[in-house]
């Protein structure tokens, strides 16, 4: 690591348009990953059992239960390589370079059969509006290494924060971690109520899915690399959105509420260049969760922690 990205580790990102082929193909990359964790390990409580979590190198699967020993697929963008490593001792890996989504499904699908792993997946995406099987799918084929490696960055600073977030919150909260099905990290909070049937409508995903997903009352926040906005952005919204949340003053204020979105929206940019970026971001996250629970009456008396939780007693 540079000096300079000690000093500030939040990298500057290129602008949406100049990767965004390789943003396409990574997510496409992730699904076939991910869908893999979904077939072979237990559906946990809203998609929880088959997300991504950011490493000190990329993303990982975690452990995947198979035939009695376990494995995981890790993508590593600093040396840029796809990993797959198994409790039995056995490793494989392949370098992540310009390649079709179908030759990655391959060579993917081929690196998990020399460890004796059979799976077989649904091959279509979820969450695109063109879902082309990812055998089929020769169209994206690109990867800006350092795009990547930089985007990582900014995940592994966003997943830093979050957790920071997270553990403000006594009622249950969803780990920090990425859905590729969005190719989105994000955290959630709950507030113990039911909430109303989701209309769903998702672009290839079953309506049960998402009816299962917000089946209870959330506040959400999360980072994506700004798909249909433009540039790499914060995101918190609330479900159902209560009346007045909109409208409902949060900080800094580069925050703004977005209503095509229907999401309040921090631009990355913003946070990076902020005096204090953590303070930015947790002002963001804390000031968004206050507009949704305000509006929405949760009882914060028995869901939050006092101010002062996560200062470290060392009493243990």
């Amino acid at each position: 690591m540079t000096d300079i990205a000690r000093t500030n580790p939040w990298p500057e990102l290129p602008a949406l348009a100049d990767w965004q082929d390789t943003a396409d193909t990574v997510h496409m990359w992730a699904q076939i990953v991910g869908k893999i964790r979904l077939e072979l390990g237990p559906w946990i409580n809203h998609s929880w059992g088959n997300a991504l979590y950011v490493t000190p190198r990329g993303l990982t699967t975690s452990p995947i239960p198979y035939q009695g020993r376990s494995f995981a697929m890790d993508f590593d963008f600093v040396n840029h390589a796809l990993a797959v490593r198994s409790s039995d001792g056995a490793e494989r890996s392949f370098g992540l370079h310009p390649m079709t989504v179908a030759a990655f499904y391959r060579q993917l699908m081929n690196t998990l059969g020399e460890l004796g792993i059979q799976v077989d997946i649904f091959t279509r995406p979820v969450e695109v509006e063109v879902a082309t099987p990812f055998e089929k799918n020769t169209s994206d084929a690109s990867y800006d290494a350092d795009a990547m490696h930089r985007f990582w960055q900014a995940l592994v600073q966003a997943d830093r924060v979050f957790n920071m977030f997270r553990a403000r919150y006594l009622g249950k909260t969803s780990p920090v971690h990425l859905f590729w099905g969005a190719f989105d990290l994000a955290v959630t909070r709950f507030s113990g109520r039911t909430a109303p049937n989701h209309p769903g409508g998702v672009p290839n995903v079953a309506d049960w899915v998402m009816q299962e997903a917000y089946s209870h009352e959330v506040s959400s926040a999360g980072f994506w690399a700004g798909a249909g906005l433009g540039e790499a952005a914060f995101y918190a919204y609330a479900y159902p959105t209560p009346d007045g949340f909109a409208g409902y003053p949060v900080q800094p204020a580069a925050a703004c509420y977005h209503e095509g979105l229907g999401e309040f929206i921090l631009p990355y940019d913003a946070v990076r260049s902020a005096g204090a970026p953590d303070d930015a971001l947790l002002a963001f996250l804390q000031s968004t969760y206050d507009a949704a629970v305000e509006t929405a009456d949760w009882n914060r008396a028995v869901l939050d922690y006092p101010a002062d939780h996560t200062s470290n007693p060392h009493v243990f």
